[in-house]
């Protein structure tokens, strides 16, 4: 699929795929956190998976610009981010949602919302619709006028998915999306998600192996800063199903996680 992006640009750029990574190495403190990772992301929802310290975040953190990669290439909405490209236009086209997002607790929603917009540099024309958009996307538009101070932690959470989302950017980063989230609000969450990806390259880092088969096109399974499964969520299953550990607990999903990882593991122990 080619998406030609227009909207804020100073000239039009064409790509085949918002993200793209060969032999990507990104520091997490004085380790690599991810380790000559190569990936390919297209339109759709990318689960991102993986164990602790598997490099999740890191790699979102890369992808939203804010971590600079050490080595390797890294490109983003058609821009070279490791070797000059402009970050200023890949910035214009991302939305970011880390596990913890920086907030002025004063802020109503909407001024928040619009802060993030501002940012973004969404034409000040489009602000109020771009605004309230995101704002009825997350069910909000009820409390639209109230202050972040005064909000549960979950309204807190929903608030983060629509400054994430406003302005249409063409690519997505959640970093644990429905975390604080009930039941109702997770599943209405996940159901963006769905919708989001129909033209958007949206990834999902998580460790709720139901979010992303509920939501996802495909799954990224990370493993010390590297690949070590990627397909589709179908992928999951059949490992879960094809000779894994039955002493794995969990069900078909969590078991095909693990196998995966275990494979992954014991090809790289043999080379």
């Amino acid at each position: 699929m080619i998406r030609t992006v227009s909207a804020g640009e100073t000239a039009p750029t064409t790509y085949a795929w918002p993200v793209q990574a060969r032999g990507l190495r990104v520091r997490a403190g004085r380790r690599f956190a991810v380790d000559g990772l190569d990936l390919r992301l297209g339109f759709g929802v990318h689960g991102l998976l993986g164990p602790n310290g598997a490099g999740k975040t890191t790699l979102i953190r890369a992808l939203a610009t804010v971590a600079r990669p050490a080595s390797g290439h890294l490109e983003l909405l058609g821009q070279a981010v490791d070797s000059g490209g402009d970050l200023r236009e890949v910035r214009r086209g991302l939305g970011y949602l880390p596990q913890e997002f920086g907030h002025y607790r004063w802020y109503t929603v909407r001024e928040f919302v619009e802060y993030v917009a501002w940012l973004r540099e969404v034409p000040a024309r489009d602000v109020p619709d771009a605004v309230q958009r995101a704002i009825d996307r997350v069910d909000l538009t009820s409390r639209a006028g109230s202050t972040l101070r005064s909000l549960s932690g979950g309204m807190l959470r929903r608030v983060g998915l629509a400054q994430a989302v406003v302005g249409d950017p063409t690519l997505l980063l959640l970093d644990e999306p429905t975390v604080g989230l009930d039941p109702e609000q997770r599943a209405r969450a996940l159901e963006l998600l769905r919708d989001l990806g129909r033209d958007t390259c949206v990834v999902v880092a998580t460790h709720v192996v139901d979010d992303v088969a509920a939501a996802c096109t495909d799954v990224v399974l990370l493993d010390a800063g590297r690949v070590a499964f990627h397909g589709p969520v179908a992928g999951l299953t059949a490992a879960g199903t094809g000779g894994a550990d039955p002493e794995v607990g969990g069900g078909v999903l969590e078991r095909g996680y693990a196998a995966l990882l275990r494979r992954h593991r014991d090809r790289e122990g043999s080379k």
